[in-house]
């Protein structure tokens, strides 16, 4: 091999090595950018992670929806929602910031980050779920019957009602409810659930399909004249009385949802959650 042939088969081994430096280099800075990128990225906390503790939790109610949140007569905020959200607050260690807004105000403030958390009762809904997300449910709105104490007891089945009068009030889902179930009833449809409680009363009707928690103050108030009682049991189903009532938390903060969770949890525990239903509901709904 000539002189001139050696120069050139060492040139080329020459390149051929700074090709292959070249792309190592090029390796290891793309696995080192693409490790950057990794750790630059915040990991999803598994569903049973460990809430991070709270300092102080905002929570905002409204104050026009007795008995879960209102104003007693010393113009103080009160109520099963208002003693719920400090009972968590009281587990979880920490301060309890509870205001009252509008009702409409609720989600908009809670969206800007004007507060925490809202428990205001609201119920679970696929419309709502679109723009907060909720808790664990804590309460329930079921469908209950309720009929005059002088009637005799008769079996709250469709079939043990069959051919007796059903107060209800127009356009609820409680009339659907009768509607698609007590179909060999008759309805005494009404415009509102007071006229068909005063049916009731009244003796124009054998019984009333209402909203437990609401027939409940009215069975134990004044206006029932201690008229009527419950009849039956609970109806749950979700298509026409809701999933129940949960606190609404913001779809940004994934952690308050936990946090809210645990204590919940918690105050069911320790029976501090039974006590505030015997406090604030006077009748069993369930």
């Amino acid at each position: 091999m000539t002189v001139l042939n050696r120069v050139c088969a060492l040139g080329l081994m020459l390149v051929a090595l700074a090709v292959v430096v070249a792309g190592s280099t090029l390796q290891a800075v793309a696995q080192e950018a693409g490790s950057a990128r990794i750790a630059a990225t915040p990991p999803t906390p598994p569903a049973d992670a460990t809430p991070t503790r709270r300092v102080v939790i905002r929570f905002l109610t409204d104050s026009d929806f007795p008995p879960f949140n209102f104003y007693d007569e010393d113009g103080v905020l009160v109520g099963f929602n208002v003693d719920l959200a400090r009972a968590i607050c009281l587990e979880l260690g920490t301060s309890c910031d509870i205001k009252a807004r509008a009702w409409e105000e609720l989600f908009p403030a809670l969206k800007k980050g004007e507060a925490d958390a809202v428990i205001a009762a609201h119920r679970v809904t696929p419309s709502v779920l679109k723009d907060v997300d909720f808790t664990d449910r804590y309460f329930h709105t079921p469908g209950r019957f309720a009929g005059r104490k002088d009637e005799p007891q008769v079996e709250m089945s469709p079939s043990g009602l069959d051919g007796k009068r059903i107060a209800v009030a127009r356009g609820t889902a409680h009339e659907a409810f009768l509607k698609a179930f007590f179909r060999d009833s008759p309805l005494a449809i009404y415009e509102n659930a007071d006229l068909a409680r005063e049916a009731l009363a009244a003796g124009k009707a054998d019984f009333i399909f209402d909203d437990g928690i609401s027939l409940a103050f009215w069975l134990n108030g004044t206006l029932s004249r201690q008229c009527c009682e419950m009849r039956g049991g609970p109806y749950l189903e979700p298509k026409f009385f809701g999933d129940g009532i949960a606190i609404a938390v913001p779809k940004s903060d994934p952690g308050i949802r936990l946090l809210l969770n645990k204590a919940l949890d918690q105050v069911r525990a320790s029976g501090r959650f039974e006590e505030l239903v015997q406090r604030y509901f006077p009748v069993r709904i369930y």
